[in-house]
């Protein structure tokens, strides 16, 4: 995978994390699962990302 994806997902990551963070503070139960969910999303595009370049070398 390319560098460029790898830092969308991470910037995904991160946006959801904040969506969470948000969701926490303003006691907003939906946009606290929102940020949850993306944050896993993420991860499971990181996790596939590892997949391809272990497959690689």
């Amino acid at each position: 995978m390319g560098t460029g994806d790898k830092a969308r997902h991470a910037a995904e990551d991160a946006a959801g994390k904040a969506k969470e963070a948000a969701g926490r503070a303003t006691d907003n139960e939906k946009l606290e699962a929102e940020g949850q969910a993306d944050q896993k999303k993420a991860s499971l595009k990181k996790a596939g990302e590892n997949v391809k370049d272990a497959l690689k070398d």
